[in-house]
């Protein structure tokens, strides 16, 4: 099976590459799945085939021949939880650093979905879909702490309006390479996909493709070379502290794709912990506040952190 669709091209994407204007203009499709269906002749440019580095010109007509994803239902796995709370509407769930949140290319088995639907079973709700049954929100897979999923529709579509609202409290904590002057600050730049890596988020994204993303700072100690640092989130961008911080000169430690490519401490992912999460109970409306303590890995982290010199 597969699905056919016409795209004209608008002058904001005037003299785009082929490859880019389809990965940006078709949503879930890849930079990397747009060269393979160009090379594979299932996309027209104006009724002829073309090369993945065709420029393109306004009012040009791609005819585009998309393959149907291959069906996939993600399996239950016994995998154990670290649950903080649960009742019929909420799981509360400190996620250790490691576990990706639900499967996708590269990650079908080991993921927290896996671990819920062994938990939980058909006792998630299905607004996610079969790949995200009860994911709200999620972490990236190196940063630990706390995530709130729901076990049914009713429950998930009031925690996403409180998401959506900004209602919903996340405070994270994280250590950073440099020494932040400031005792607090805002940054407050949109975040969209990197102009060139597509595996990137980042504050330079062409202006269409950007949203509005904004986190607080605060400074909670300075070291020599270091800082380690509280960040409230106001809006939930993937990726989007370690991009903020990154952006304001002061990388996540550990963080290989928004910092250094040489890490410190022989730290094998972000020095990032999601540390405290409020939200109002769908059902009861009250409001419920969680904290998950840092993990090992952070501690260790800022112990060498504090004497390196």
């Amino acid at each position: 099976m597969s699905n056919s669709i016409i795209l004209l091209v608008s002058e904001s994407h005037d003299n785009n590459r082929a490859d880019t204007f389809l990965s940006e203009t078709i949503e879930g499709l890849t930079r990397n799945s747009a060269q393979r269906l160009i090379s594979e002749g299932k996309i027209l440019l104006n009724n002829c085939p073309i090369q993945k580095n065709t420029r393109l010109k306004t009012g040009d007509s791609l005819a585009c021949t998309i393959p149907s994803p291959t069906p996939y239902e993600a399996a239950p796995e016994a995998i154990p939880l670290d649950i903080l709370y649960e009742d019929t509407d909420i799981i509360v769930i400190n996620k250790p650093r490691g576990m990706v949140v639900h499967p996708a290319a590269g990650h079908f088995c080991g993921t927290l979905v896996n671990a819920l639907l062994h938990h939980s079973g058909t006792s998630l709700s299905g607004i996610g879909g079969v790949l995200r049954p009860g994911i709200v929100h999620r972490l990236d897979k190196d940063t630990s702490g706390l995530m709130v999923v729901a076990k049914n529709d009713k429950a998930h579509q009031a925690l996403a309006d409180q998401l959506a609202s900004r209602e919903m409290g996340r405070v994270y904590h994280a250590l950073c390479l440099g020494r932040i002057k400031e005792d607090s600050q805002t940054i407050d730049l949109p975040i969209g996909r990197h102009p060139t890596d597509r595996k990137k988020m980042s504050t330079i994204a062409r202006g269409s493709k950007s949203r509005e993303a904004t986190t607080h700072i605060s400074v909670l100690e300075r070291m020599h070379r270091f800082t380690l640092v509280e960040a409230r989130l106001e809006t939930g961008r993937t990726h989007q502290i370690r991009v903020h911080l990154a952006s304001a000169g002061y990388p996540v430690l550990g963080d290989l794709h928004y910092g250094p490519k040489k890490p410190l401490f022989k730290l094998d992912g972000q020095v990032l912990h999601a540390k405290a999460l409020c939200l109002r109970h769908p059902s009861t409306g009250n409001e419920m506040t969680f904290e998950a303590p840092l993990t090992d890995y952070f501690i260790d982290a800022v112990g060498k952190a504090r004497v390196m010199r």
